[in-house]
């Protein structure tokens, strides 16, 4: 595993910008593409909205971000005490349904599938620990 680093936040839709902005130093630290890093800044985005928007029924709460390099790929690993939720296990929405028959929700995690080279989640005793990769070597 390369160099790591981690930060932990309120865990308040107010976070995004730091929480993006600590994603991003570390990405082009570790010589991710622009046009990847755009794709890992939505996700990332897109996973700490639902975090703080549904993984806790009682403030405060806290979301830590950490990124690491390891083989070849950049990753970030989001982890919150909230309740348990997790967003592989969600089915991809019907995109060629008709708008009207379409169910609400469901599009961010498909964003964050499809902006990912790799997303997984595990619960480690009380916490959500969702991992995002991307390969530095992709453009």
């Amino acid at each position: 595993m390369g160099v790591s680093d981690a930060e932990t936040f309120v865990g308040d839709p107010s976070i995004v910008p730091a929480v993006i902005d600590f994603v991003t130093r570390a990405a082009e630290e570790a010589g991710l593409h622009p046009a990847r890093l755009m794709h890992l800044q939505l996700a990332v985005e897109e996973a700490v909205v639902n975090i703080c928007t549904y993984a806790y029924q009682v403030p405060p709460a806290t979301v830590t971000v950490s990124t690491s390099v390891t083989a070849g790929r950049f990753i970030v690993e989001i982890t919150d005490l909230g309740v348990p939720f997790d967003p592989c296990a969600v089915p991809e929405p019907d995109c060629t349904a008709d708008l009207d028959h379409r169910p609400v929700g469901g599009l961010g995690i498909l964003l964050v599938r499809r902006m990912m080279d790799e997303v997984h989640y595990r619960r480690d005793h009380d916490q959500n620990i969702l991992t995002l990769a991307i390969a530095l070597n992709r453009v």
